[in-house]
């Protein structure tokens, strides 16, 4: 861990099985101890349930693989790093009690919760991005964010992962958005969960953070929790521009952060 705090934790690493990202658990996992992290959290692309594409999330029969190997590989490193078991599930209402199905058979240590798909658009796709200049982006935007807080009124999730996620493509509304992200992290402190500065938005056209800064000002006012994750999808990513990131949370006035256990939120004080 380093001085000022930038390798408590990542949470948001992802691994060649969602079919979109390069390294093993393994490679991920040595990447986080060279650099000097505590812990770390693989959270790879559950299946998506809706839809069948290889290239945007793990297939069906490989979850059980997946949950081994991350077991595995916290055994074997227990003694030079803590490895905890994650998954990046999203939240689509047609398929979500299937979903809640086959979360339930395995150990997580934490749930990150996700929105990646509107109707029939999966927004956050390169291969989808022509559709922003088909629609109205306020309503887009608003859209987007009441999924969200669905999803964190469902009660099924830890961490709310990369929050402003519609940002992606720099595309942007006309509205303000602060009483929309106010409502939001109202209705993530009434759920205690927390949500994350993720920083793979830097490495996207908007080139800003998850969420931004007016979102984490208000999360921090209100006492709703913080973490970290780079979304790693290679394993030079993982802990990619938490310098930033810690400093974000830092000035907003955060002095803890969120690491989990077994579904259990602990609170870390950054150093």
């Amino acid at each position: 861990m380093t001085d000022n705090g930038t390798r408590i934790v990542d949470f948001h690493i992802h691994t060649e099985m969602c079919g979109h990202a390069r390294g093993t658990v393994d490679e991920m996992v040595e990447s986080a101890i060279e650099k000097g992290f505590a812990r770390v959290g693989i959270a790879d692309h559950m299946p998506l349930l809706y839809g069948t594409d290889p290239h945007l999330a793990m297939a069906p029969e490989r979850l059980p693989e997946y949950v081994e190997k991350v077991l595995e590989a916290r055994d074997r490193y227990g003694d030079r790093i803590q490895v905890l078991l994650g998954i990046e599930a999203d939240y689509h209402g047609p398929t979500q009690t299937e979903r809640l199905e086959m979360l339930g058979k395995y150990p997580f240590d934490y749930i990150i919760g996700s929105v990646h798909i509107l109707g029939d658009w999966i927004f956050d796709s390169p291969l989808e991005v022509e559709r922003y200049d088909e629609i109205d982006l306020d309503k887009f935007y608003i859209q987007y964010l009441n999924e969200v807080e669905s999803m964190v009124e469902s009660g099924v999730y830890d961490i709310v992962g990369h929050p402003d996620l519609a940002k992606k493509f720099d595309k942007r509304p006309t509205i303000d958005l602060a009483p929309r992200f106010r409502k939001l992290v109202f209705a993530m402190k009434r759920r205690g969960i927390c949500y994350e500065v993720n920083t793979a938005g830097l490495r996207w056209p908007v080139k800003e953070m998850y969420p931004e800064p007016a979102f984490v000002q208000v999360a921090a006012e209100l006492g709703v929790p913080v973490t970290l994750g780079s979304d790693a999808h290679g394993p030079e990513d993982i802990g990619r521009d938490f310098e930033l990131a810690v400093d974000l949370i830092r000035s907003s006035g955060y002095g803890q952060i969120a690491t989990f256990e077994s579904r259990r939120m602990t609170l870390t004080r950054l150093p």
